[in-house]
């Protein structure tokens, strides 16, 4: 009967070390749950005390780089839009002023050949006036 109470000793021993075991992976899991709380709350705390403020000075940044981007289209779209139209008065008045030019250029060669042909004549003694304004 000895080797059974020795057993019993033993098997006594190994349930207080199970239960000490149970209690320590009790008291780790608790440790945890206080560290990771505790480290939310920091987190949160610094979020609110640096993040935020960040982040809004950003949003007011980007709100107003919104602001200005919108004023530059407008401003590069006024300006599309006034160079175009120049542009077109440009052309406008340059097709005019070509239009203008080629008939007083006209009207003056027609005044030079006609010139030429009464010399031509003049000087060929009214030989064929028709060939000597072809000639021209």
């Amino acid at each position: 009967m000895g080797t059974l109470d020795t057993t019993n000793v033993l098997l006594g021993i190994m349930a207080a070390v199970s239960v000490l075991e149970a209690l320590l992976l009790i008291g780790i899991g608790v440790g945890a749950f206080v560290i990771y709380r505790r480290t939310m709350r920091l987190v949160e705390d610094l979020e609110l005390r640096q993040i935020a403020p960040i982040r809004e000075k950003l949003d007011d940044i980007l709100s107003d780089v919104k602001t200005v981007t919108a004023r530059v289209n407008q401003q590069a779209e006024r300006f599309d839009h006034a160079v175009s139209g120049t542009i077109h008065r440009v052309d406008e008045t340059a097709d005019r002023f070509r239009g203008s030019v080629r008939e007083k250029v006209s009207q003056a060669v027609g005044v030079v050949r006609g010139v030429r042909a009464v010399i031509s004549s003049l000087l060929n003694g009214h030989d064929h006036p028709a060939s000597a304004a072809g000639r021209v």
